[in-house]
């Protein structure tokens, strides 16, 4: 059983969407990446969607660059499309996440369905690996998908904790069990478990009662306390909250 101190990806994409709105420059999601990185984040996400609704192409070359010279991992969230694929390759971050993308969906609304789809994902895992880029999979925690995603040859899978994250707190136990049972098959076939979705101050704590999940991935949460506290503040409580569960 592992545990340990577990790493901090933030995803900077909604600070996109709120630059976007206007048109502008500002918000620029690159300061805001830095400023992460600075407050204490292991790492940054971003998405770029085949709409490019939020990050842009030219925000991933900046990140790029950013995380390169701070010496951090770029985690390049992406649809399993031959686009995407090639972004990924040119760029060659130190991780891309396999995402369901609809472009009616306001948000990733679930995982990717792995299970049923090896044929069509598992050319797109070896090409990346193949890049030097370490591969990981958002998937539900279920045990098809857990099997799937080890099929397919990913390093990594992130459970989608959205469903946990919205039910209401009285009623998480059963979800939280799902979690685990997960994070459990998914250490015992030797894929390393990141979650992420939903997460806030008491859910990031309560799910890193898991000893195998390693990494957690959060944006809207911290980019909206960011409107409060700022974009340090918040994720300096974060990292101490998340500390405070892995002592």
């Amino acid at each position: 059983m592992k545990a340990g101190r577990a790493r901090l990806g933030v995803n900077i994409d909604h600070v996109a969407t709120v630059r976007n709105a206007r048109g502008g420059v500002h918000p620029d999601p690159i300061r805001a990446a830095r400023e992460a990185l600075g407050a204490g984040a292991d790492g940054i996400t971003a998405h770029l969607r085949e709409d490019r609704r939020h990050i842009t192409d030219a925000d991933i070359e900046a990140l790029t660059a950013l995380c390169a010279q701070a010496e951090r991992p770029l985690n390049f969230e992406m649809a399993v499309t031959d686009e995407m694929l090639a972004i990924a390759v040119r760029h060659r971050p130190h991780a891309a996440c396999l995402v369901p993308e609809r472009r009616e969906e306001v948000t990733t609304e679930g995982g990717l369905a792995v299970a049923g789809k090896e044929a069509r994902i598992a050319p797109v895992v070896a090409a990346l690996a193949a890049a030097g880029i370490r591969v990981s999979l958002f998937i539900e925690p279920s045990a098809a998908q857990v099997e799937a995603a080890a099929a397919v040859g990913a390093q990594v899978v992130e459970f989608h904790t959205g469903r946990y994250c919205h039910l209401a707190p009285d009623a998480r136990a059963i979800e939280l069990g799902r979690l685990a049972a997960a994070s459990a098959q998914a250490s015992t076939l030797g894929l390393e478990v990141h979650a992420g979705h939903g997460l806030d101050f008491d859910t990031a704590a309560e799910v890193l009662k898991i000893p195998e999940i390693d990494e957690l991935n959060i944006g809207h949460f911290l980019i909206g306390e960011a409107l409060f506290t700022g974009l340090a503040p918040a994720i300096v409580r974060m990292r101490g909250v998340m500390d405070a569960a892995r002592p």
